[in-house]
């Protein structure tokens, strides 16, 4: 039995034995689940540099089935892993206080074991079949709260099931046309394809890969999922589940079609592809950016900047060059990294504010919860590509691609994205942590310490992979080089390329000789007088008790003029739809009154229409 067969045996194993055992005694439940998680990251962390292929089944119609491992693979399930584990142990506390929690626990166990399924697949079949596991578990448990919760996972899998009616039409015509679902010997047949059939692959697979992405406009589902979902869910959710749709793009692009052979030709079809992928990267980055600005709920608004940050991973792949698509896998995990740490830092406020997330109900928490506002703090420099954050290094390998590939426009969209996240996450960090504490939160405490591990963890993440971008690299240059690509120049620290070169040292010694003059010039200064909570002023009045700062409402006069032009008209065209399918198949269910008369009579009425049509339109 191969590393992969024990990896997904134990991964799916785990799910039942979680409830099980959950059933006995939910301590035994809770050690069991924390030490499952680890032993899947250990598991797929000695699998590091592996490379193969095994069938592990035969009968399923005569086709067979089989697992693969590449660094691409790899490099995905690793992530799954360690954020589903660090979900784990986050859970502890934040859902000890919850029903069915070993309901919750076994599905969250069966997402992780479908998406490994899915980045281990080594043919279409599997591929599909784990995408649908990871799918209708993923709607169990954005319902789990029930309530909107119960509407945002319907609107989820409606959307999941139109994606996966599009991959399995793409699957099918690849059998027809093959005979053969591996993606391995379909990677040499379809270079014979016609552009045509190349470009139908593409859009096909790229309906469902863009809806689980979230690439507008099929993003509709996303906002009232991360928002509804579990907390240490939605960071599963935000952080690996949504980006299967960037490794399906990766394995549909440059695996199946092989995109990296037709890029630079002057009438190639998948160029035209990957042109129009890139704008609507473009757009993804820029609308929902914006968004994100008008909202006052903290899941809502990383939800949003969700939406965004995948703009840029499509941007990046879609470019199609060496540096182009490196970026855009690197962005994929660093994503990952902060967005997870962001909805983890929203998730310690709630567990000790009883649930708020209302931005302006806050405020003043940097002393009652310190790790939490690190990790905050740290996610959003992430988000935004503060230097020395791992978001930095992968924006700038974006952007160094677009302006070299002489792109200003998208290059602008990439920018403007960048404006609008600093002024939505500064109202997020601030409305949070800074200005006035509600006399309400004064004895608040901070969070348990299997909570603020997790924050620990991924913030250090952050800055090493800020500091030393040539771990996660090495991997990626792999996927890229593998892809058909040049090889890129990596170091522990850096870039080097043609126009000059990243160097992350130089950059820490700088940004640390900095921080000391700062410190030196504070030090030396005249010492701050420590004064009461409230005794404070705006604009020259008192700022009132339990609101933090006149400034709750700071961007109103943006918001006027902006939000007539950022409203989701996709979502609205979409509700009018199933609407009007609703309409429609209430009146046809009328038609089912129980009557066998009823039934007669239409029987009767369908024959004489039958018999009307003959003898009016008939030649004889």
């Amino acid at each position: 039995m191969t590393g992969m067969e024990i990896l997904l045996l134990v991964a799916f194993g785990g799910v039942m034995l979680t409830y099980i055992l959950g059933r006995i005694s939910s301590s035994l439940r809770n050690t069991f689940a924390v030490v499952l998680s680890l032993v899947l990251v250990v598991i797929i962390a000695l699998m590091y540099d592996k490379t193969g292929e095994t069938i592990f089944y035969r009968g399923f119609f005569g086709i067979p089935m089989s697992f693969r491992i590449d660094a691409l693979s790899w490099l995905f399930a690793m992530a799954t892993s360690v954020l589903g584990c660090l979900s784990v142990i986050f859970s502890l506390s934040y859902m000890s206080d919850r029903k069915n929690i070993s309901f919750y626990y076994s599905m969250l166990f069966l997402v992780n074991a479908g998406m490994l399924g899915v980045v281990f697949s080594g043919d279409l079949l599997s591929f599909f079949i784990f995408w649908e596991i990871m799918s209708w578990s993923t709607f169990l448990l954005i319902s789990f709260n029930r309530g909107p919760a119960v509407a945002a996972g319907l609107k989820y899998i409606i959307m999941s099931i139109i994606g996966s009616m599009a991959m399995l039409a793409g699957t099918i015509s690849l059998y027809t046309n093959y005979g053969t679902l591996n993606i391995a010997d379909l990677s040499h047949l379809t270079v014979s394809a016609s552009p045509g059939y190349q470009l139908f692959l593409l859009i096909i697979f790229g309906v469902a890969f863009g809806i689980k992405n979230a690439v507008m406009p099929l993003h509709t589902w996303l906002p009232d999922a991360y928002t509804e979902a579990p907390s240490p869910f939605s960071a599963v959710l935000s952080g690996m589940l949504t980006r299967m749709g960037i490794y399906g793009f990766l394995l549909i692009i440059y695996v199946v079609v092989g995109a990296a052979r037709f890029l630079h030709a002057a009438d190639s079809t998948v160029s035209s592809f990957n042109y129009v992928l890139a704008w609507l990267g473009a757009i993804t980055i820029v609308i929902p950016t914006f968004i994100a600005m008008l909202q006052n709920d903290a899941k809502r608004l990383l939800a949003w900047h969700g939406i965004g940050q995948g703009g840029y991973m499509i941007l990046g792949i879609a470019f199609g060059t060496n540096m182009g698509v490196a970026g855009g896998i690197f962005h994929t995990l660093n994503h990952a990294i902060y967005i997870v740490l962001l909805f983890m830092s929203v998730a310690a406020i709630q567990y000790r504010t009883g649930g708020v997330r209302d931005l302006n109900s806050l405020g003043g928490l940097i002393k009652k919860m310190p790790v939490a506002f690190i990790g905050a703090l740290l996610g959003i420099c992430g988000l935004i590509g503060v230097p020395l954050t791992n978001g930095f290094v992968s924006k700038w390998m974006i952007y160094k691609t677009l302006i070299s590939g002489r792109a200003p426009f998208l290059a602008f969209a990439a920018l403007i994205g960048s404006w609008g996240t600093i002024l939505s996450v500064y109202k997020f960090l601030h409305n949070i942590f800074l200005g006035q504490l509600p006399e309400k939160y004064r004895d608040i405490k901070q969070s348990p310490f299997n909570m603020k591990l997790p924050i620990i963890v991924l913030s250090s993440t952050i800055l090493l992979f800020g500091i030393l971008p040539g771990l996660p690299l090495r991997v990626i240059n792999k996927i890229v080089v593998s892809f058909g690509f040049d090889s890129l120049n990596i170091s522990l620290w850096g870039i080097v390329s043609e126009s000059g070169m990243l160097n992350t040292i130089n950059l820490f010694a700088a940004i640390l000789a900095g921080l000391i003059a700062v410190w030196l010039f504070f030090r030396i200064g005249a010492r701050t007088i420590p004064v009461k909570q409230d005794d404070n002023y705006a604009a020259g009045a008192a700022v009132p008790r339990d609101r933090y700062s006149y400034t709750a409402k700071y961007y109103d006069p943006l918001f006027r003029m902006i939000s007539p032009y950022l409203k989701d008209i996709f979502n609205t065209f979409y509700m009018k739809i199933a609407d009007l399918t609703g309409y429609l198949s209430n009146g046809i269910r009328k038609i089912y009154t129980g009557y066998v008369g009823n039934y007669v009579m239409y029987i009767v009425l369908f024959i004489s229409l039958m018999i009307f049509v003959q003898m009016k339109w008939s030649p004889w």
